[in-house]
């Protein structure tokens, strides 16, 4: 592929803060628990300022971080993720009895048999008729996560059941940090633009801080577990997000 054809995430046009008003009424959809506060959290913490109702979809049950975990056995992570989710989305501002909690098995959301895959849909599907956003953010289709190509798809199939559809966003995580050229979004296929949300970045940083087990090590038993590294942190730290949108050809 040809760099000319991606899109230059750095140096896409900002919106004024004004237009995020513009998307209404909002869901975000996360693969796992820390997804919604790295990719998206100055989004929903603007949208909350502006009084805007958000709400948070959480796909995997998160257990998959320390699996060889025996201090914290599977409940006892996903109990402890969960709790992780709604404290950060409270320092968003966002209510977490809003949320849809749909705790699939983390790491196998690409291996669910159909009539799981089905379920999960129907489950989606209810719950976005029910909230009526007017706009969904996903992650971006080919982030470089199982998971969170899985969650697009499925997210895609809620959507193309809805009576209205409502716009939707795609946003980045693991593409800043593991993407090869073909995972990267292209000119061709979205639009995209930045979001200055320096003024709500603190609050951004304290709801990512708020998933302690991904980041304070508090799970210590299981030296194969998954911990956020700084210079992956480090990528949300910056005073913006990115968000991309299919052209309206392709939609």
């Amino acid at each position: 592929m040809s760099k000319v054809e991606l899109l230059s995430l750095e140096t896409l046009p900002n919106q004024p803060v004004a237009f995020i008003k513009s998307l209404g009424r909002t869901v975000v959809i996360a693969p796992h628990p820390d997804d919604e506060s790295l990719g998206c959290g100055g989004l929903m913490a603007t949208l909350r300022a502006m009084l805007v109702p958000v709400a948070a979809v959480l796909i995997t049950d998160g257990t998959m971080s320390h699996p060889h975990s025996r201090k914290f056995p599977p409940a006892a992570r996903r109990a402890l993720r969960e709790a992780e989710f709604a404290e950060a989305l409270s320092l968003l501002g966002v209510e977490a009895d809003a949320s849809l909690l749909l705790g699939l098995p983390d790491g196998a959301v690409t291996d669910l048999p159909p009539a799981a895959f089905e379920q999960a849909v129907a489950s989606l599907t209810k719950y976005l008729e029910d909230w009526a956003p007017a706009t969904i953010v996903v992650p971006w289709r080919r982030d470089p996560h199982p998971d969170h190509r899985a969650t697009s798809k499925l997210v895609q199939a809620a959507v193309a059941r809805l009576p209205i559809a409502p716009r939707v966003l795609e946003y980045l995580v693991w593409a800043w940090e593991r993407a090869a050229p073909d995972d990267l979004p292209r000119s061709d296929e979205v639009t995209g633009w930045r979001l200055d949300i320096s003024t709500v970045l603190a609050q951004k940083q304290q709801a990512i801080a708020a998933h302690r087990s991904q980041i304070d090590g508090i799970i210590d038993d299981d030296p194969t577990g998954f911990q956020l590294a700084p210079q992956m942190l480090a990528h949300f730290a910056r005073p913006y997000e990115v968000y991309v949108e299919a052209l309206p050809s392709l939609q």
